[in-house]
């Protein structure tokens, strides 16, 4: 079975410093049939004002990826890690018995990025931080593990069973992603225009996909595109 989650169908919040769209309940947006898709339980997409930002808050038993799209989003967090994600690089931190953090755009322009959370297999861990960059080539045609349970080929590594992919896609390219049986996919439109299974998507749409056997993608135009392979939630 094959879902679309459309762009405009998301809850939506403009707090003038802060425009974001939710994927899934969040905040004052509380949606019924869009509270999480297995452990995948947050994707907002954010476009922070220059000078805007999210000031020093708490985080616990969540694993908390961010991922910039453009700009650069300033990190400081309680375990003394200082930072810049920029394009191209994936920032992990597993909030674990707790951790406080904040992020800034401290530049001239707008940073849009996305703020993923996923439910971790355990609750208790220690708090803990990671950041790696992909080049463009490492995605171009294909879909790059970023993201996985046991940091496989140079991914960030995530308390879960799950896997998120990333890949940028034109003209021609395609992949192919299979899925284990029971296992959830779940495909973001970052940007541009794809097909995935057949189906036409345009930036922030979204499929989730359940007992099927693979994701297809291809025939983008300047797409890039997140792929999350995912266990049920028990």
């Amino acid at each position: 079975m094959i879902t679309l989650r459309a762009a405009a169908e998301r809850g939506h919040a403009n707090h003038g410093w802060l425009d974001s769209w939710h994927s899934f309940s969040f905040a004052n947006y509380h949606d019924p049939a869009h509270v999480h898709f297995g452990p995948l339980r947050v994707i907002n997409e954010d476009r922070v004002a220059a000078g805007g930002g999210f000031g020093a808050h708490p985080h616990r038993d969540m694993e908390i990826i961010s991922y910039v799209i453009d700009g650069a989003l300033a990190h400081k967090d309680s375990m003394g890690n200082v930072g810049t994600i920029v394009p191209g690089e994936v920032q992990r931190m597993s909030a674990g018995t707790g951790v406080t953090h904040s992020e800034f755009n401290h530049n001239d322009g707008t940073t849009h990025f996305l703020q993923i959370w996923i439910f971790p297999d355990r609750q208790g861990v220690a708090p803990s931080y990671e950041q790696k960059t992909f080049a463009p080539e490492q995605k171009r045609g294909r879909l790059r593990v970023v993201a996985s349970p046991d940091g496989r080929d140079g991914s960030v590594s995530i308390h879960q069973d799950a896997l998120m992919l990333a890949g940028l896609f034109d003209g021609d390219e395609s992949a192919t992603l299979a899925l284990a049986p029971g296992r959830l996919g779940y495909v973001h439109l970052v940007r541009g225009q794809l097909q995935v299974n057949g189906r036409t998507l345009n930036a922030g749409d979204a499929l989730k996909l359940e007992n099927e056997p693979e994701v297809r993608v291809g025939l983008g135009r300047d797409a890039e595109v997140l792929v999350f392979d995912l266990p049920p939630l028990a």
